[in-house]
């Protein structure tokens, strides 16, 4: 029976997950870098250990100092939370040999899904829709200038071992493919250690579109709708929405049971993302997160279901407590990721805060680790909380942001709090009219305004 959960992660996340521990009776245990020995996280933990400097491969990836710090306060349990070392087979496997028990997928599924080669070939045999490509890797120019005939240009290359947006490159005719096609390959092997990369067909404005699932150990598999989480820029989240304003009732239902199917015929345990491409009415499997993710609240607004605590009861063995005709949607959420950065440069900006302030009000939750005085470090990612709105429809959802985001108070370090507000004063944004590639081409135009209202001044 688990009683102590060792989290090994940090910031919001890591607060988040000692909330859930504590529901379900649970102690916890905070990890941390010298950096992060103020942190909320370890201020609420019942037990804290520091394990190791300021950069994160020194103490957030460093499966030795983690792996002592379970066995020396006697955590029965590992929660990784996102990033870091979540989807780390490696360390899974560790974990296990320790008899711990680690708290998301097995090994072999990280495994899996973690090679974006593997995983298409994977999901695509259990029915769920990939995007027209190579068939694996592709190993020099001229089988890639194969492909790129075959399937039409625009071609997108793909490291099998990215993420995030790391290692992909846009050709949009053979020459380009073939000026691109090594540079691809050599920055794979830089990034990843792997130069393997593939070839898929580029799509020129589809929305980004994931499905959550979760999945106990005992056959039983659920979905929980969609999230949009198609403004991006550098292929990094900036703000997510659930429902999809996209996507029907019938097109998610559908969508949904393919993909609690295929994991189901897979043998998946644990919460899990499968992230998709969604154009002219079609879904393109691009990718599978075996982990929580950040846009995570959404869902749980909508649908009334703590996935955390749904975590972290699966791996103790237990039956989901939700039936696929259990899971309603109600009303509409919206998440902004706040980041300590300049709003449209986006460099970071770490330091003090002076003072802070979160809004509050019916539908409003922030889910964050800063308090008034607490130091942002320079250390690590720049996302400091995220807002999430509740309502019952898009409109209000939208409405209740605008006060929300009025309301928020964080000095004296820039935010991205600004561009979220100009974000909702958009008018395609309050008409649900985007696509992957929008918010790029809004900021450009907004810092080109910037400059000119600066030279103006001048």
């Amino acid at each position: 029976m688990m009683k102590k959960v060792l989290i090994a992660n940090r910031g919001e996340i890591a607060v988040r997950i000692h909330r859930a521990c504590k529901e379900l009776g649970l102690k916890t245990v905070a990890v941390h870098s010298k950096a992060d020995q103020d942190s909320m996280h370890v201020m609420l933990a019942d037990e804290s250990v520091c394990i190791g400097p300021a950069a994160a491969k020194d103490s957030y990836l460093n499966i030795a100092a983690i792996l002592t710090a379970a066995m020396i306060t006697g955590a029965d349990a590992i929660h990784p939370g996102y990033g870091f070392l979540s989807e780390n087979a490696s360390f899974v496997d560790m974990v296990c040999e320790h008899d711990i028990t680690f708290i998301g997928p097995t090994a072999e599924h990280i495994r899996v899904m973690g090679d974006k080669i593997t995983a298409i070939q994977t999901v695509k045999k259990h029915g769920i829709p990939t995007v027209p490509g190579s068939d694996g890797e592709v190993k020099d120019t001229q089988h890639a200038c194969e492909i790129g005939d075959k399937i039409g240009y625009p071609v997108l290359i793909k490291a099998a071992g990215g993420g995030g947006g790391k290692g992909m490159k846009v050709a949009y005719n053979q020459k380009e493919l073939c000026h691109l096609f090594p540079i691809a390959k050599n920055e794979a092997a830089q990034n990843f250690g792997n130069n393997i990369v593939y070839i898929e067909k580029f799509l020129e404005k589809p929305r980004h579109i994931e499905i959550q699932v979760m999945a106990d150990q005992h056959g039983n598999v659920v979905h929980l709708g969609e999230r949009d989480c198609s403004l991006q820029r550098h292929n990094q989240k900036v703000l997510e929405e659930c429902p999809s304003p996209a996507i029907s009732t019938e097109i998610r239902d559908k969508i949904g049971m393919i993909v609690a199917n295929a994991m189901k015929k897979i043998g998946y345990h644990s919460i899990g993302t499968i992230e998709f491409l969604y154009e002219n009415g079609e879904f393109y499997f691009i990718e599978m997160n075996t982990r929580l993710q950040v846009e995570h609240p959404v869902t749980e607004m909508v649908y009334n279901i703590d996935l955390v605590k749904e975590q972290i009861k699966i791996a103790m063995g237990e039956k989901l407590s939700h039936k696929q005709k259990d899971i309603i949607a109600s009303g509409h959420a919206i998440e902004c990721r706040v980041n300590a950065e300049d709003p449209f440069t986006f460099m970071p900006c770490p330091g003090q805060i002076k003072l802070y302030h979160p809004p509050g009000g019916l539908g409003v939750r922030v889910d964050s680790h800063l308090y008034t005085g607490y130091k942002i470090p320079p250390y690590y990612d720049s996302m400091i909380g995220k807002l999430i709105i509740w309502a019952q429809s898009r409109e209000e959802c939208l409405k209740r942001l605008d006060n929300a985001l009025s309301e928020y108070v964080i000095t004296d370090t820039k935010t991205n709090l600004l561009l979220h507000k100009k974000l909702i004063d958009n008018h395609d944004i309050q008409k649900g009219q985007y696509d992957i590639h929008w918010l790029e081409k809004f900021v450009k135009n907004i810092s080109q305004d910037i400059e000119d209202d600066v030279s103006e001044a001048l």
